[in-house]
This record gives C-alpha cells, sequence and structure tokens, in this order.
C-alpha cells in the first residue's frame, strides 16, 4: 500500500522534463526491475537552480524521482550530496519494502549528477560511474541487496541477481 504523498507524486509528478544544457546529469537504472531514472541540473553560485527527471518504470520509481527533486532543488551541492535513499523514502511517508530500491536509484541518480557537474568544472574526462551503496547489516539477520531486496549471503559484496556491488 502506498501512501497518499506517493500517490500524490505519481499522479502529479513535479519538475519533469530534460535540462537541455544541463550542467550535470545522472543516469541510473536497475536491471531486475527495468527502472530507468536520468536527473538533470542547473546549477548557479553552487546551487541547484533547477531540476528536471525523466524516469521510465513503476509508480514508486516516478514518486521516487519527483520527490527528489523537491528535496535537491535550491539546495547547495555540499547540502544535496547528503540526500540519502532514507531521506527520500521518509519524506514520501515510506515506500513499501519490495520499492526501496526506487530510493536507492534516485539518491544515486542525483549523486552521480553532482559528479558530473564536478567533473565537468573540473574538466576531468568522463570515465564510467560505479554505483555502490553501502548495505546495513545485522549479524546472525538476513542480508539483502539494497538495490533489488535480493537475499545476499553474509559478507558478499556484489549480488548476482542484479549484478551490482554492495558495500559492507
Amino acid at each position: 500500500m502506498y501512501s497518499k504523498t506517493v500517490m500524490d507524486h505519481f499522479r502529479n509528478p513535479r519538475n519533469v522534463g530534460v535540462i537541455e544544457d544541463a550542467d550535470g546529469v545522472g543516469e541510473v537504472g536497475n536491471p531486475i526491475c527495468g527502472d530507468m531514472m536520468s536527473i538533470y541540473l542547473t546549477i548557479r553560485d553552487d546551487h541547484i537552480e533547477d531540476i528536471k527527471f525523466q524516469t521510465f518504470g513503476c509508480g514508486a520509481a516516478i514518486a521516487v524521482s519527483s520527490m527528489l527533486t523537491e528535496i535537491a532543488k535550491g539546495k547547495s551541492i555540499e547540502e544535496a550530496k547528503k540526500i540519502s535513499n532514507k531521506d527520500v523514502a521518509k519524506a514520501l511517508e515510506g515506500l513499501p519494502k519490495n520499492k526501496l530500491h526506487c530510493s536507492n536509484l534516485g539518491a544515486d541518480a542525483l549523486h552521480m549528477a553532482i559528479k558530473d557537474y564536478e567533473d565537468r568544472k573540473a574538466a576531468k574526462p568522463k570515465g564510467e560511474d560505479k554505483r555502490r551503496e553501502k548495505h546495513e547489516h545485522t549479524h546472525g539477520e538476513k542480508c539483502y541487496c539494497p538495490y533489488c531486496d535480493s537475499e545476499i549471503p553474509e559478507g558478499e559484496t556484489f549480488c548476482k541477481s542484479c549484478q551490482l556491488a554492495v558495500d559492507q
């Protein structure tokens, strides 16, 4: 069951679109569920002046993208770097466990867009970004991939289901 906030952002997404001459672009996808997100940034005076998204995916992925853009808009780069998947899920008043990976995608796309902006500003060549999500684990409990929620063996740093690396 989705919260009213999730349903509102799904039915009436904010900041949908493309920024043609974006200062930073972040693109992520989840091979298991098929969700794809692109985040576009316009940066002025080290703040996010404008942010847009394009998302192909489920209702939760669209709601996450919309809420993420609302949270990040107007923030400084340093403030935006601190936005986490948990912040987005909390702002949406929670997501079902099997949809939490959508909030990971949103935060990852934002962080990749910021990195792209910083790399462009520093004139660094564009390299291949690898997503790595810190995975919280309590010894003796089952571990789940932060991207696809598949169970992973204790101590593993790679999810065989979605083919992504996870940090311990």
